[in-house]
């Protein structure tokens, strides 16, 4: 388990930060950047998970997943690509019970007939909004990995967590029966008064 016993270091005052090895990386590095949209998205499906009850299938998706991400940010501040060397990594299990997850929750939804816009209820948009904090996310890990050695199934978990929040904002707009659609050049023509 995990003891802070003090919150302030002062470590950080020359703009670096200590990955889990040690290591010091200026705040700007493309690996803190990672570590930082991760857990960016994480904030945002907690404040999603606010609107939701605590009984409700999706809280307790929701929160298997915040702690998925906390096990995502200690695999991006190790660095290496073994998602066996013993280190806390994110492992293929956990990308394919998301991928459960979608489908369970993509079966309920009504069929797609248009883009949808990041909208309908509450809880739907900031559902929606955590899922472009996850694609922001995925694309900083995808950085890093262009760089550096990134566990494969971290990338693919971060992949799937955009999918997975796509399909469970559709669920909260009824089904998808409630999701605002794209209309395509609505407002391209111009009125005249």
């Amino acid at each position: 388990m995990v003891k802070l016993d003090k919150i302030y270091t002062r470590g950080g005052d020359k703009g670096e930060t200590s990955l889990g090895d040690g290591t010091r990386l200026s705040k700007t590095s493309t690996r803190i950047n990672a570590i930082g949209d991760v857990d960016e998205a994480n904030s945002f499906i907690g404040l999603a998970r606010t609107c939701l009850a605590e009984d409700h299938s999706l809280f307790k998706i929701l929160s298997r997943i915040q702690n998925d991400l906390f096990d995502l940010g200690a695999d991006l501040s190790s660095p290496g690509d073994d998602a066996a060397d013993g280190k806390l990594r994110i492992q293929e299990n956990q990308v394919r019970r998301l991928e459960s997850e979608i489908d369970g929750l993509n079966d309920a939804l009504s069929p797609l007939t248009s883009f949808i816009l990041p909208s309908g209820s509450e809880a739907a948009s900031r559902i929606h909004l955590a899922r472009a904090s996850a694609r922001r996310a995925e694309r900083s890990a995808t950085a890093l990995a262009e760089g550096e050695p990134v566990n494969r199934f971290a990338l693919q978990y971060l992949n799937r967590l955009s999918d997975l929040l796509f399909v469970a904002a559709r669920n909260q707009n009824d089904g998808g029966n409630s999701d605002v659609l794209w209309v395509p050049g609505l407002t391209s023509e111009t009125e005249s008064d």
